[in-house]
C-alpha cells in the first residue's frame, strides 16, 4: 500500500508503510507545516493514503505559567499541517478511493489543562478533517477523510512528559499514575488502526475514538 505519512515537525515520506512491529519509511525530508510541502510532496508520492501525525511538544504548565507563544505553538505546527495537507487533497485532488487520516487526541474531548493550546487545536484537526469530509463528498470526490483521537499513553514520548506533568499535578508518582491508563495505548496498535482505516476495514465514520480496546465510532 503507498502512503506519505507524517510523524513528527521534521519528517520521513514514505513509499511504503509498513505496519507490524512499527513503521518504516524511505528517507525523504520536509517541514510538514510549510504551505508548500503538501503540494509537492503529493505531486511527488500521488499517495492513495495520508496519514497526518505531526505536531508540536506543549509546553506542560498550567495557564498562568503559559505565554501566547507556548500556548499557541500546536496552532501553529498541528492545526497548520492539517489545514494545509486537507486542503491540498482537496484542491489537487487525490485520486477517487484515497484516504487521509489526521490524527487529533483524546484531549480534544477531555480538554487537558496543563499543556496550553493543545485540546483546542486537536478539537480543530477533528473539525477541519470533518470539514473536509463534506466538501469530498458535496464535490463528489471520493477521498475519505478520518480523525483518530488516541487516549493518552505513556509509550510515546510527548505522553511521557503529558504523564509526569499529570502525576506531579496529583501529587502521586508516575508508576502509580500510569497504572490508572492501564491497559495503555501502544505504537503498534495505533499501525494497525491505521491500517484498518486506510483498507476499508472499519464502518463508514468520519471519527474514531482509539485506546487500547481499539477504535471507537465518534457520533
Amino acid at each position: 500500500m503507498k502512503l506519505t505519512v507524517l510523524s513528527r515537525r521534521r519528517l520521513a515520506v514514505p513509499g511504503v508503510l509498513l505496519v507490524s512491529a512499527g513503521l518504516f519509511a524511505a528517507p525523504s525530508t520536509a517541514y510538514a507545516a510549510d504551505p508548500a510541502t503538501a503540494p509537492r510532496l503529493i505531486d511527488e508520492h500521488q499517495p492513495r493514503t495520508v496519514v497526518l501525525c505531526a505536531g508540536a511538544a506543549p509546553r506542560m504548565s498550567p495557564l498562568q505559567e503559559q505565554t501566547w507563544e507556548s500556548f499557541s505553538q500546536n496552532w501553529n505546527v498541528d492545526v497548520a499541517q492539517a489545514f494545509h495537507w486537507i486542503r491540498q487533497a482537496l484542491r489537487r485532488p487525490l485520486a477517487p478511493g484515497s484516504t487521509v487520516v489526521a490524527f487529533s487526541s483524546g484531549a480534544a474531548i477531555n480538554g487537558s489543562p496543563l499543556s496550553g493550546g493543545y485540546a483546542g487545536s486537536k478539537a480543530t484537526v477533528r473539525f477541519i478533517t470533518g470539514y473536509a469530509a463534506l466538501e469530498s463528498e458535496r464535490a463528489g470526490l471520493g477521498i475519505e477523510f478520518v480523525s483518530v483521537l488516541p487516549a493518552l499513553t505513556p509509550s510515546t514520548e510527548l505522553g511521557a512528559k503529558a504523564v509526569a506533568a499529570y502525576a506531579e499535578r496529583q501529587g502521586v508518582d508516575v508508576d502509580t499514575f500510569v497504572q490508572s491508563l492501564r491497559p495503555a495505548l501502544t505504537a503498534e496498535q495505533v499501525g494497525k488502526s491505521v491500517l484498518e482505516i486506510a483498507t476499508g476495514g472499519r464502518p463508514d465514520h468520519r471519527a474514531y475514538t482509539l485506546s487500547a480496546a481499539g477504535l471507537s465510532p465518534l457520533g
